[in-house]
């Protein structure tokens, strides 16, 4: 819900401050839009280019945070609103400030004010100014599964000590793998119930894929959600580590504007201290985590789709928290965790987080969201741009991917329209299956859909009248009709069964992570709608499973819960398809472009060493530079050493097995402190 209030200005005269800034006498019609979770005594805004040099002014001289803006018809505003603070939304990060001001991200402003003014009148009143280009209200964000519930725990201990006795026919190890149906499917598991089939083939995927690869080190995977515990014994090999930062250490020691960040950045406090035992907390980002990169093939616990194994390391996640307990991350501190996410090093967002269906059901407690994207960008613009970034300035053009995927849960509130952000054109929505290909109870569906995944259903495969952690008659767990993962109760590392769309998206963002190293395996190139496109397209059609009616128990572990049918045909085409990480990787070889010789930027009198083993499947055979008084180069095995004299341009040629040949810049510029690849 929100309350909008339309209103037709005529928009003040700005005094020039300075002489190419010109006054604007405008009359238009300007909606204003304050939903009803927004904080009281913030806002957001985003100034106009022109105004770029002014607030640059007053931010050197505050240090970072201010209390007015330096722009006179502005401050006028501010001091009526009794404002306090004034800071940009995002912190410089020395290494990619010329394309945050490419993007406009600089403009973005935060301003903290009296918490008794009206936002609606606050609004009104900046909404006025010339130099005001964008505005919008910072509210508190919410994850889209349920922090009330009690999954069954196993602890790494209790896993341990079953390991005798558990199966050896599975690719990996991993003593509790048997119990992930989501990835290698049989049609055989021990969960089925005589209402609630499963079918052999409904999984991720893995086997066939598996067979190509595990993982690779350099895919990083950006977990926003709960904190990972990046201690957990199935985890610690596969978390993602800012080398050069300290906890505690009171220090940015990379100029990324964020102090100890070395395991991500807790978002929901402003800390570079994740936690996973704040009371509230559920460990709900540690089970995420699990089923993308658990360490596979450890004899510990679980796999994860992308966990490594095989000789192969796996993929990294980095921890971005935006839930702690009873604290969750506004929106200007989740916009900071999408651009963060980018500026070091992510290349797909793992998003169990959104706004509820416009569709949801008001009876059952829902608050509807955004109906439409232009909706969703016209009351969220800061979320909208912070997208943008991510999936445009993430991976490298010379890397696997140039761009990133923003991969997001549909939403949990039985809809028949998915959920915003994930229903952004640019974004991979993913709806949640049972194990036998139909919609799970829950899930949101509708054309925005791309992706199904295994998601578990136990109003499905429950028992009603009993607990979700019974057992039956022959000792089997009825909850393996869920997810099983990693998972963190209480401080204790372990694992244990979710079910939600939160469960089927991080099995997309595990193939994808999986398809990527594969792909720079391969030495193959695409873009961020390029890999897209191939996911989708390499999903397996299950239109044709939605047919009759499915039984389902609504409340089934409370007693007197009685049958309910659901027509299937309504989910045809809308729930896009199942993902399918063989398909996806035998599609990436003949899929994309070759890789290319990047070009490097140097300081004079520094050196780069460049392994174009990552570029390049032949081996290299030789390697010149242009112009020697540049810079020069020496080959060992495929690691080139590049060694910058003087300032200049030049070019830098290699040559493999096969005779091909591949050229490009190399840019030596004093003052240049961040040398790589560009």
């Amino acid at each position: 819900m929100k309350r909008i209030v339309y209103i037709a200005l005529l928009l003040a005269t700005v005094g020039c401050i300075k002489d190419d800034i010109q006054p604007i006498d405008t009359e238009r019609p300007t909606e204003v839009i304050v939903p009803d979770e927004a904080i009281d005594g913030e806002l957001i805004i985003k100034f106009k280019p022109e105004m770029e040099s002014i607030l640059d002014q007053t931010m050197t001289r505050s240090e970072g945070e201010a209390t007015r803006s330096g722009i006179p018809s502005t401050d006028e505003v501010l001091d009526i609103l009794g404002a306090y603070s004034f800071e940009r939304v995002f912190p410089v990060d020395s290494r990619h400030e010329a394309r945050t001001r490419e993007a406009g991200l600089h403009l973005w402003y935060i301003v903290r004010f009296d918490k008794g003014e009206s936002l609606t009148g606050a609004m009104e009143r900046l909404s006025k100014l010339g130099e005001v280009d964008k505005l919008q209200c910072n509210r508190e964000i919410y994850p889209a599964y349920n922090r009330n519930a009690k999954p069954h725990f196993i602890s790494c201990a209790e896993s341990e000590s079953r390991v005798a006795t558990r199966s050896t026919a599975m690719p990996f190890n991993d003593p509790e793998m048997y119990r992930q149906w989501c990835y290698i499917n049989d049609g055989n598991g021990t969960f089925a119930q005589a209402w609630a089939p499963i079918v052999a083939g409904c999984d991720a995927g893995c086997k066939e894929a598996w067979e190509l690869t595990t993982g690779d080190e350099d895919i990083i995977v950006a977990v926003m959600d709960e904190a990972v515990m990046w201690s957990h014994p199935d985890l610690a090999d596969n978390i993602w580590i800012n080398e050069g930062e300290e906890l505690y250490a009171g220090v940015d020691a990379d100029g990324n504007g964020y102090e100890d960040d070395k395991y991500g950045y807790n978002f929901a406090r402003n800390t570079p201290v994740t936690s996973w035992t704040t009371t509230g907390s559920t460990g709900h980002g540690t089970h995420v985590a699990g089923t993308i990169a658990a360490v596979n093939d450890n004899g510990k616990g679980v796999a994860g789709i992308a966990g490594g194994g095989k000789g192969r390391g796996g993929v990294k996640i980095m921890t971005l928290q935006l839930f702690d307990g009873a604290y969750s991350a506004s929106l200007a501190l989740e916009a900071r965790a999408m651009k963060y996410a980018a500026d070091n090093g992510a290349v797909i967002l793992q998003c169990s987080w959104g706004y509820h269906s416009s569709k949801s059901n008001l009876i059952m407690g829902y608050v509807p969201g955004p109906a439409t994207e232009e909706e969703w960008a016209a009351i969220y613009p800061l979320e909208k741009e912070s997208l943008d970034y991510f999936i445009h300035n993430a991976g490298s053009p010379n890397g696997v991917i140039d761009g990133g995927l923003a991969i997001f849960a549909s939403g949990n509130e039985y809809a028949a329209q998915s959920s915003f952000p994930a229903a952004y054109s640019k974004c991979i929505s993913v709806a949640a299956v049972a194990a036998d290909f139909t919609p799970a109870t829950y899930t949101n569906y509708g054309a925005e859909v791309a992706l199904s995944a295994p998601g578990g259903d136990l109003e499905y495969y429950g028992t009603p009248g009993e607990a979700d952690e019974a057992y039956d008659e022959q000792g089997i767990l009825r909850e393996q009709g869920a997810i099983f993962s990693t998972l963190v109760v209480n401080g204790v590392a372990g694992y244990g069964y979710y079910e939600g769309t939160s469960m089927a998206c991080p099995h997309v963002s595990g193939v994808a992570a999986l398809g990527l190293a594969y792909a720079k395996q391969l030495k193959r190139h695409f873009t961020w709608e390029e890999f897209r496109d191939l996911m989708v397209a390499t999903g397996d059609d299950i239109d044709s499973y939605f047919v009759g009616d499915k039984l389902i128990h609504w409340n089934h572990n409370s007693p007197g819960a009685t049958p309910t049918k659901i027509a299937l045909s309504a989910y045809k085409g809308k729930m896009g398809r199942m993902v399918d990480a063989g398909s996806l990787l035998k599609a990436i070889e003949g899929s994309g472009r070759d890789m290319r010789l990047p070009n490097i930027y140097m300081a004079p009198e520094s050196s780069y060493t460049l392994d174009l083993g990552d570029y390049f499947v032949e081996k290299p055979t030789n390697i010149e530079v242009g112009n020697s008084a540049v810079a020069t180069a020496t080959l060992e095995g495929t690691l080139a050493t590049i060694s910058a004299l003087s300032e200049g341009n030049t070019t830098l040629s290699v040559t493999l097995e096969g005779g091909q040949s591949h050229t490009s810049t190399i840019t030596v510029r004093r003052g240049a402190n961040d040398n790589g690849v560009l």
